[in-house]
């Protein structure tokens, strides 16, 4: 068995367990200040699945810091509104989104396209493959983790960022769990399932899809008995797709297990199921399946849970998805860059801030997804303009910064929030740490 200790410096050593999109935001803020970090991912190879992803004015201010904004905009499209159709393409409504409001465009692009663009940003040596972890503890004021391979390593902070599933997460609860220290919420079942299956099709001829033409692209949503369904077309012709159902908590339970089985083949049943299904800009959910590669179409089984306990002792997990990932990132980040030295105290003092800036974020959107989910499922109806725009302005004026770097001005019409971590030169911090 083999130990490797990261640690070159007087400040916090990170292991950073998930490549996904929080794993890679959070090494790229601790590459810019020379925080020694370390990303862990189970797979073998990073693979381009997934569908369309969107961000907007709640974090484009943070890659416009960062000097991403127009790499992130050469394969995006503007995204200002969603429509939503019942099985017969009869039109239920609309949501528009104002961009004078907010500042910015939405910004609707291929989720492997932003995700490589982040990895790029990643030194090689910084990013390991085929590392499961299997276990962690910790031990001599270190977090030391196991992996599948028996290699271990160690540093001082275990950030999990591995996902709705995480085995940091299921290994920092075994643990408390055993001390009689875990709420017992967060041992019950993930509280919303959806089984969703996406991907993009080849490039389109805008002849046959004429919303290809357009500067900007809007969201059409199905709303059938059991199902929906839903394209948008993205920049150089190509449109995303997805279905997705609700399902059972008897159903979950069986779906959770099978999560990590999936492949091609078990996605013939559920591609036959959706193949006549009309969709308002033309064609059939089948001819855009067809056009897209069999090895990357997903198949996925989403849940969602706020759970009450985000670290413990040297360990601290972060969110999946887009915005909260990205979001979660900068705080934790910020908070770590604050700390005055690594000891548990400052440790501890920074999980703490990095809960009270992000927990109740979290509640708030998932309460925000499930009011979206029952908009698009048919079962609420579409509020007016105005009342949407209000909704959207209290998501998009909360807008956290990274905190060693310039601030960038207030965008759009409406309000923003303070920012809440302390401001600090960073040659000052280095001064202090070194």
């Amino acid at each position: 068995m083999s130990t490797t200790n990261f640690e070159d410096k007087n400040v916090p050593t990170v292991l950073i367990i998930g490549a996904g999109i929080a794993g890679l935001m959070l090494g790229i803020l601790f590459e810019t200040i020379d925080i020694p970090y370390h990303i862990f991912d189970r797979t073998s190879e990073i693979r381009p699945l997934g569908s369309a992803m969107g961000l907007s004015s709640n974090t484009f201010p943070i890659f416009e810091q960062l000097g991403l904004y127009e790499e992130i905009m050469k394969f995006s499209v503007p995204f200002r509104s969603t429509e939503i159709f019942d099985s017969e393409l009869h039109k239920l409504g609309s949501i528009n989104l104002d961009h004078r409001l907010f500042g910015y465009d939405n910004a609707l692009f291929p989720r492997a396209k932003f995700h490589e663009l982040l990895l790029r940003q990643i030194p090689v040596d910084k990013i390991s493959y085929n590392k499961k972890v299997v276990s962690t503890e910790e031990r001599n004021g270190k977090t030391i983790i196991q992996c599948s391979d028996d290699s271990t390593y160690e540093g001082d902070i275990l950030v999990g960022a591995d996902g709705a599933y995480s085995g940091v997460r299921q290994s920092l609860y075994k643990h408390l769990d055993e001390k009689g220290m875990l709420p017992k919420s967060d041992l019950d079942d993930l509280e919303i399932g959806y089984l969703s299956m996406l991907g993009i099709a080849t490039p389109k001829s805008p002849e046959k899809y004429p919303q290809l033409k357009d500067e900007a692209t809007y969201l059409t949503n199905v709303i059938g008995a059991d199902k929906t369904w839903r394209a948008v077309s993205l920049a150089h012709n190509r449109i995303s797709w997805s279905m997705g159902i609700a399902v059972s908590k008897e159903e979950s339970q069986v779906l959770r297990f099978k999560n990590s089985e999936w492949g091609p083949k078990s996605n013939e049943v559920m591609i036959k199921d959706v193949d006549k299904l009309p969709l308002p800009s033309g064609g059939t959910m089948g001819e855009l399946i067809e056009d897209t590669p069999k090895e990357l179409i997903s198949k996925i089984f989403l849940e969602e849970k706020n759970f009450l306990t985000w670290h413990h002792g040297r360990t601290v997990l972060i969110g999946d998805g887009a915005a909260n990932a990205i979001q979660d990132a900068v705080v934790l980040a910020n908070c770590i860059f604050n700390m005055s030295d690594s000891t548990s105290e400052s440790i501890t003092a920074a999980f703490e801030d990095y809960y009270k800036q992000r927990h109740h974020r979290a509640a708030e959107q998932i309460k925000r997804s499930r009011e979206n989910g029952k908009i698009m499922t048919g079962q609420s109806w579409i509020q007016p303009d105005s009342v949407m725009q209000k909704w959207y302005m209290k998501i998009y004026e909360y807008r956290p910064q990274i905190a060693w770097l310039p601030l960038i001005e207030h965008r759009g019409l409406g309000t923003v929030l303070p920012q809440k971590n302390l401001r600090r030169e960073t040659e000052e911090k280095r001064a202090q740490v070194v």
